[in-house]
């Protein structure tokens, strides 16, 4: 099977790519965007929304979602502990807050991550944590000028083709752009610890099917391992062999186990990088899971040492999957 990091997305594709993820955006943002260049000044190089706030249309339901893309991680953190933490384990999340217009008060989540790694991750990271974000719709908020745009478009497209060179030897014989978002996003869902529903995955590809639909059609001719059925519209092929079949399958299961693990890491890493990191996760855990998590002053102090028996518990009741 042809690697998927060596494949360039066609121009079609990237037209595709370019052409949605510079649709407008509410003017209800530009004070978070204001916000975000104040924190990292000069480094801000590109910055990305994306996520359910995206989705939905409603900035203020939640934390938006955002991709701080800087020049290096030097310019952007302070401290040598800062850079070396963000290099390490990218990326480190900060909160963003700023008032809109009509005097409401949005905040945002903006993960900061080098544009180098941006283009590195999207292309050839083994994990599923950046490829399988950025294969899904965005919008570039603001881009330091036109190479940085065009770079940031053509990692966009290189995740769209990442993901697909994954997971079509995992795909039905026949399938659609239904079948392969909403199955591709349901194995990558599987390599983090997430407290969403197991029918997420089939919710995000029916709200974006249009999209994918001309994506996948624009890359597919790309891909040696699936072919368009002939007189048939959004149906295709999966021409992977037996053997290919079962060596994905194995790829995925080590994408499992060194997804979930680094996504503890992350977790214990945003206890000190993340401001109010232990709020943020309970939020967040409180948001999918839909029941109040009790916050004790012990597990406030020291979340190294009283986090892990939450952990373990939502674990056990299969509460993060």
């Amino acid at each position: 099977m042809q690697a998927a990091d060596s494949i360039p997305p066609p121009s079609d594709l990237l037209e595709r790519v370019r052409e949605q993820c510079t649709q407008p955006m509410s003017g209800d943002l530009d004070g978070i965007v204001r916000a975000v260049h104040a924190r990292l000044g000069d480094a801000l190089v590109a910055l990305l929304v994306y996520g359910s706030c995206l989705r939905n249309g409603d900035l203020s339901d939640g934390m938006v979602d955002l991709y701080a893309l800087v020049d290096s991680y030097a310019h952007a953190h302070r401290t040598r502990v800062q850079q070396l933490a963000n290099a390490w384990l990218p990326p480190t999340v900060i909160v963003i807050s700023a008032a809109t217009p009509d005097g409401r008060t949005l905040h945002a989540k903006c993960a900061i991550l080098s544009l180098q790694d941006f283009e590195t991750g999207t292309r050839s990271w083994f994990q599923s944590y950046l490829w399988a974000r950025f294969a899904q719709p965005c919008r570039l908020v603001y881009s330091k000028d036109e190479q940085t745009q065009g770079r940031v478009h053509l990692a966009l497209a290189q995740a769209v083709m990442t993901l697909m060179g994954r997971c079509i030897a995992s795909l039905p014989d026949r399938f659609d752009s239904f079948t392969l978002w909403e199955q591709s996003l349901s194995l990558t869902y599987r390599t983090e610890l997430r407290p969403e529903a197991t029918d997420r995955p089939r919710q995000l590809a029916r709200h974006d099917l249009a999209y994918y639909s001309r994506i996948t059609q624009a890359a597919a001719p790309s891909f040696k391992q699936m072919a368009a059925c002939a007189g048939e519209t959004d149906s295709y092929r999966n021409l992977c062999p037996p053997a290919t079949r079962r060596g994905n399958e194995r790829l995925w299961k080590l994408r499992r186990v060194q997804g979930r693990t680094l996504n503890v890491a992350r977790l214990v890493k945003s206890f000190f990088t993340f401001e109010n990191g232990v709020d943020y996760v309970i939020w967040k855990l409180e948001r999918h899971l839909g029941e109040p998590i009790v916050v004790t002053h012990r597990l406030r102090r020291f979340p190294l040492v009283f986090g892990w028996p939450l952990l373990w518990r939502l674990l056990k009741n299969r509460r993060l999957r």
